[in-house]
């Protein structure tokens, strides 16, 4: 690449190497780089240092599904005698199953073929050569010392994040979720700190896969602090029930030790004032996502960051203090999803490109975790609407009442709807149970197509499935509202025309 030096009016495209450059290949960096091209960039280039597709392909939500997979097989095979199914039970093969999570990253690399597609639409690729850091507003260099350097008109950062490691004595003694590709038996004693996605995700499937005692340990006062309490109690209970020790309100873990051997020793500060001391084979923390600022030298840009450790942007993705710097997905830490990343990317993109304002909006974001109970939500919680609108109506429809639920004996969970009294649209949507990260997108839709209540309502889902509970708890809000006529209420519900309605 050379070295480049700066020529005459820095405003001249003519005076830069590139017209965009990226800053990190995974969701938001891939995406960026394409939509860049899609919308007539002629330079353009993308610096990743490591592994093409980010933490999402090699390190985070690929692998984790694969083990979630592996899980909800082991969890299946118990219902074998339920169906008539006889043989011995299932015994996990651990190499076997990282040989799968490799195999398939392998095949997501070669299903993408994100080198390939990048140099294929035009986009410069500087991969392996080491980090990229600015030196100045406009130049960045890659590569240990002086390295290479270039130059670019914008720039767009999206480095992504990594697991927090909380500054307690003996941290460095616990593992982080990275470490779960390298297991090659199932530790008997595991200890999980912090309840919400990754650490619920984590505490699930290594309790499936066979962990006697799985210890879940929070602050916060319920496990999924973030999700609608409905969630959270559903998911709990479901941990609770298949063996999953669950600590919440506590002051936190205070120090880990080398007991003997591989064996932990953790000191928690319950909530009475007491503290406990548990014995652990493997401790994982799962207590934050921080950006990775450090390599990239922000000061030389003057880019600004936040108190949480994320590049300040305001709603066009664009950096407070340099306007010329966006930065999209783990960044910027509005929402750390894939789905935000890339929609995110599209947006920085077009506005870096064109000079547009286009606002990144968040409220119709489905998201969830591949636990068990799984669980999804979109919009905004119970809590968060009430303040908004507190005569806001609420419904709660269960998978008991569904009759796919009663066949395939996962009755366990439901569906929450929040509806605007005023406008009659859904403000939220929050269900936990079978399929719940299939189910929410029906909502979602509904959201994002702005429908009213009763327009889901009326929606003719097929029987028998578990999206038909999100019907259900649309018809309850609807003749709440008189959306759906009714002589009387005297009968309750026992009168509701309802062919799935469960008698309790």
């Amino acid at each position: 690449m050379g070295t480049v030096y700066w020529r005459g009016d820095a405003n001249k495209m003519s005076d830069f190497d590139y017209e965009l450059a990226i800053i990190g290949g995974g969701p938001a960096g891939v995406t960026a780089a394409l939509r860049a091209k899609e919308l007539g960039a002629k330079r353009v280039v993308l610096v990743e240092r490591g592994a093409l597709g980010g933490v999402c392909t090699n390190d985070g939500c690929v692998p984790l599904r694969v083990l979630a997979k592996a899980a909800r097989l082991l969890r299946d095979a118990r219902q074998w005698g339920d169906f008539g199914i006889a043989g011995d039970a299932p015994v996990l093969a651990v190499p076997r199953l990282m040989m799968r999570v490799n195999g398939v990253i392998s095949a997501m690399h070669d299903k993408k073929a994100i080198a390939y597609r990048l140099e294929a639409a035009g986009v410069k690729l500087v991969h392996g050569r080491g980090a990229a850091r600015f030196v100045d507003a406009h130049k960045l260099a890659v590569g240990e010392g002086d390295g290479e350097t270039f130059t670019a008109k914008k720039v767009l950062l999206c480095a992504g994040g990594h697991s927090a490691r909380p500054p307690f004595e003996g941290a460095d003694l616990a593992h982080t979720h990275s470490d779960l590709w390298g297991l090659q038996t199932v530790p008997r004693r595991v200890v999980v700190v912090g309840a919400a996605a990754t650490g619920c995700q984590a505490a699930s499937i290594l309790r499936a896969f066979g962990s006697e005692q799985v210890t879940l340990i929070d602050t916060a006062p319920r496990i999924l602090p973030q999700e609608d309490a409905f969630v959270s109690e559903v998911v709990q209970a479901g941990f609770e029930e298949s063996g999953i020790r669950v600590l919440t309100g506590t002051k936190g873990v205070s120090k880990i030790e080398r007991d003997s051997g591989d064996v932990r020793c953790v000191t928690v500060g319950l909530s009475n004032g007491d503290t406990e001391t548990i014995l652990a084979d493997l401790v994982m923390l799962c207590v934050g996502w921080p950006a990775n600022l450090e390599p990239l030298n922000l000061k030389a840009a003057n880019v600004e960051t936040s108190k949480r450790g994320y590049v300040a942007v305001d709603d066009t993705l664009r950096s407070v203090s340099a306007p010329h710097v966006y930065a999209a997905g783990d960044m910027n830490g509005r929402l750390m999803l894939v789905q935000t990343a890339t929609e995110q990317a599209c947006i920085a993109a077009e506005n870096a490109v064109r000079g547009i304002r286009r606002k990144d909006r968040l409220h119709i974001v489905p998201h969830g975790g591949f636990t068990d109970p799984e669980y999804a939500s979109v919009g905004v919680t119970e809590e968060k609407a009430r303040e908004q609108e507190p005569d806001c109506l609420v419904a709660t429809a269960h998978l008991r009442d569904m009759d796919r639920a009663v066949i395939d004996g996962r009755t366990v969970g439901g569906c929450k709807l929040i509806v605007s009294r005023t406008t009659h649209r859904i403000l939220g949507a929050h269900v936990a149970g079978e399929e719940a990260m299939e189910i929410i997108h029906l909502c979602a839709g509904a959201m994002a197509g702005n429908l009213k209540v009763d327009q889901l309502a009326k929606l003719e889902l097929a029987y028998p499935t578990y999206s038909a509970v999100v019907g259900r708890a649309a018809r309850d809000i609807s003749r709440e509202l008189d959306l759906i006529p009714c002589a009387s209420d005297e009968a309750g519900e026992a009168c509701a025309a309802e062919w799935e309605f469960g008698h309790r």
